[in-house]
């Protein structure tokens, strides 16, 4: 499932050190809950988008909304503000086949592609799980020196460990 989560207008950029900072630590502690899997992230300067698994749409609710607390919560508490953080309830779509399950790591692993300003050619986007994935064409996980735990919960679904590579691994350079 592709999830994207918005926060208001007139907030502090989600791309920085001390904000994705933040995110990771909540990504870790909400990752893997109660039949809810955060699998990959992309942190954009005003939303989030994930792909997620859930074994039923309660499991998707509770995940998200649990996942939208520890955020709110955390950065409200960085940014020394209160009141609402996201503008609205999340977007969700679901992914039914291995092709729809590239596109959407695709996207969502190359998210900056579709903001100019912030693509850089060549390289894997530092605000997203792209240094966890095991799906580029030009790296494998050991040419990432990472020394800390995934803020992210493996893949069990069929679709996402086997099924999309039957359509090819993903290319960083287009």
């Amino acid at each position: 499932m592709h999830v994207v989560l918005k926060l208001k207008e007139g907030l502090p950029s989600l791309r920085t050190k001390k904000p994705f900072k933040v995110l990771r630590v909540t990504f870790r502690a909400g990752c893997d809950r109660n039949g809810f899997r955060l699998n990959h992230y992309s942190v954009q300067g005003n939303h989030l988008h994930f792909i997620v698994e859930a074994k039923a749409r309660t499991a998707l609710s509770r995940g998200i909304q649990g996942l939208s607390v520890r955020i709110a919560r955390a950065l409200s508490r960085l940014w020394r503000r209160t009141g609402k953080l996201f503008a609205e309830r999340y977007f969700d779509r679901i992914l039914r086949t291995p092709r729809e399950v590239k596109n959407a790591l695709q996207y969502v692993l190359k998210n900056t592609d579709h903001h100019k300003s912030l693509a850089t050619p060549d390289l894997i986007d530092i605000f997203c799980s792209g240094m966890f994935f095991d799906g580029w064409c030009e790296y494998r996980l050991e040419d990432f020196s990472v020394s800390e735990l995934p803020p992210l919960a493996p893949a069990r679904t069929w679709l996402q460990r086997v099924g999309w590579r039957r359509h090819g691994l993903i290319s960083v350079r287009g």
